[in-house]
């Protein structure tokens, strides 16, 4: 019986130690360590999704898909070109475009905004990710906002056309920041419903990349002067210098603001252009990697186009699409907040981590 006894009692001590060990080497009520989640949840293809106004859809790069080339009243010219199907991102297999030229903030945002006929952005994103698992929304928008750049070339070509009247930038310049100002808080909002869309599929933040990109200048002073006309680019040189050296500056500073203050990643693109704007390449337009003064002959014979006739128009065309979405892939697989769009030795854009000072 007393050996019975000092088995039970060696036992017991035997279940202490052990207890006491554990407890030191593990800690009482040591959680396990994180489980690393294997990327988007739900369901589909792994996938990059762009959302914004022209600078994504495509406008400039030709070949839009029929139903958004005028049918039944949609005009956002999405192109197969467009740059998210030019990015090469490790282990995505599908590239969606819901980007639509013109369209505001508002229509990227939740809500009933519409654009061309077509319904919320975010809305359309919701729809997306119920069979596809989204790693990466990138996002250009804010300048059909306050800002209103398509309405102010215009104004530069009106002001070089009249020749009476003076420069477009000196007007604009003066209004300018205010307008940028007033532009950010919308650039943020829709920044915040694309998260708020995730968040209700379920996606965490180290889910997917977000990305807003900014704008790159579609012309610049350093063209020859024989194609400073209805020819290709009809601006006056001071407002073809501010446009590049001033008014996209200020945007892309107006965008980097938003970016920070939405918790996204920002992509520079205000000087990406440089050297390759429209009308930049003289006699070979293949150098170019914007559209120049485009007018679409054929349309103005039809009621329902002709309004539409001049919409490619300085814009990215597919060589600027080719080019900026090989820097966006570049971007995405570096972890850095933020970074630029520069041309390189090589005479590509690549993502840079530092911007110059100077314009």
């Amino acid at each position: 019986m007393r050996r019975y006894r000092w088995w039970i009692g060696g036992g017991v001590l035997l279940f202490v130690v052990v207890l006491a060990g554990i407890f030191v080497f593990s800690g009482p009520g040591t959680p396990p360590g994180p489980v690393k989640r294997p990327g988007p949840p739900g369901t589909g293809p792994l996938t990059i999704v762009s959302l914004g106004d022209s600078t994504l859809s495509g406008e400039g790069a030709g070949d839009y898909t029929p139903d958004t080339n005028g049918t039944n009243g949609d005009w956002c010219h999405r192109s197969p070109h467009a740059a998210v199907f030019q990015t090469d991102v490790p282990g995505i297999v599908e590239k969606r475009n819901l980007a639509c030229s013109g369209a505001p903030a508002a229509q990227v945002a939740l809500g009933d905004v519409k654009q061309w006929t077509e319904p919320s952005q975010a809305g359309q994103l919701a729809n997306l990710v119920r069979d596809h698992r989204v790693a990466v929304v990138v996002v250009a928008v804010g300048a059909n906002d306050d800002p209103h750049f398509s309405a102010l070339i215009s104004q530069c070509f009106q002001a070089w056309f009249l020749s009476g009247n003076g420069p477009c930038s000196t007007s604009i310049r003066a209004d300018w920041q205010r307008r940028i100002d007033a532009m950010v808080p919308k650039v943020v909002s829709a920044l915040a419903d694309v998260k708020t869309v995730l968040a209700r599929a379920g996606y965490q933040p180290e889910d997917y990349q977000l990305v807003l990109q900014s704008y790159a200048a579609p012309i610049g002073p350093d063209i020859p002067p024989d194609l400073q006309n209805l020819n290709g680019c009809p601006f006056r040189t001071e407002d073809l210098r501010w446009v590049r050296d001033e008014g996209v500056l200020t945007l892309s500073a107006g965008l980097a603001k938003a970016a920070t203050q939405a918790g996204a990643r920002f992509l520079d693109l205000s000087r990406a252009g440089r050297g390759h704007e429209a009308c930049s390449g003289g006699a070979d337009p293949g150098k170019e990697w914007f559209s120049r003064l485009t007018l679409r002959l054929n349309d103005l014979t039809d009621a329902d186009r002709a309004g539409h006739a001049l919409q490619e128009s300085f814009h990215p065309n597919a060589n600027g699409h080719a080019e900026i979405g090989r820097c966006l892939t570049e971007f995405l697989a570096t972890a850095l907040p933020s970074a630029a769009c520069l041309a390189g030795s090589d005479g590509d854009l690549h993502a840079a981590a530092t911007v110059p000072a100077a314009g």
